[in-house]
């Protein structure tokens, strides 16, 4: 019986999705199963032949997810400052949907970048991973550039680190880092968690840096790098497979 593709009742053979993924060659990915380093649904597959949905099953490759449906993107957008993170906006002002082309699959944007910040938002039409993406309990760091007065004195990074109260409750960082100083002026970078409104802005001003420009850099293992402002990209394996690993799935 030959492999059909799509949901047959039959499903499709292991290695076949694992090649159709991208993940290797169907020779080297029956080694790969022979290896045992091929996960079906939480459970080692070492059996050839092993036939399963590629629209249900979730399969790891060294405990990498693999996506295996052929309906879900997964991009990275550099928004621009005075964009807004809406995907439409009914006033008429710039919004992320004037960057996203209306022929593809209908996409949303995982968090938020306020207006005057710009930098690294999710957009996706996986909607489970974009919950737990934007879910506080799986805590995925978030990585910021923010240019502040300067100079910057040896103890902020530990005020930061240890909290400091805000109106609606304590926030932190996880890291601080100075990265430049330049006479009066200081480069950061600061790595968090969470995902209040303004936080990154609100802690700074609260400790006595206001930010002058602020860039989001990372989301997890997913790094800006030299991405345009304004452009869109695809997610590459590793960098989703990470995302999935950081969120349990």
């Amino acid at each position: 019986m030959s492999d059909r593709a799509g949901t047959a009742p039959e499903g499709v053979r292991l290695q076949k999705v694992l090649a159709q993924a991208g993940i290797a060659s169907r020779r080297a990915a029956e080694e790969m199963i022979d290896q045992g380093r091929v996960k079906v649904d939480g459970k080692v597959v070492k059996e050839q032949g092993r036939r399963v949905d590629p629209d249900t099953a979730v399969i790891h490759v060294d405990g990498v997810r693999v996506v295996t449906r052929e309906d879900l993107t997964y991009l990275a957008f550099h928004k621009p400052i005075g964009v807004h993170s809406t995907m439409h906006d009914d006033q008429g002002r710039p919004s992320i949907g004037d960057y996203v082309h209306d022929s593809g699959p209908r996409l949303f944007h995982v968090g938020r970048l306020d207006v005057e910040t710009e930098g690294l938002l999710l957009l996706t039409n996986d909607g489970e991973l974009a919950h737990r993406l934007t879910h506080p309990s799986y805590e995925v760091p978030k990585t910021y550039l923010a240019d502040v007065p300067g100079p910057v004195p040896k103890d902020l990074g530990k005020r930061l680190r240890a909290g400091v109260e805000l109106e609606d409750g304590i926030a932190k960082v996880d890291s601080f880092k100075l990265i430049d100083a330049l006479p009066g002026q200081a480069l950061v970078e600061l790595i968090l968690h969470e995902g209040r409104n303004h936080v990154v802005r609100r802690l700074l001003a609260e400790v006595g840096f206001p930010v002058f420009r602020l860039v989001r850099t990372a989301i997890g293992d997913v790094r800006l790098g030299s991405q345009k402002a304004g452009t869109l990209r695809p997610l590459n394996r590793p960098e989703i497979g990470s995302l999935f690993a950081s969120v349990g799935l």
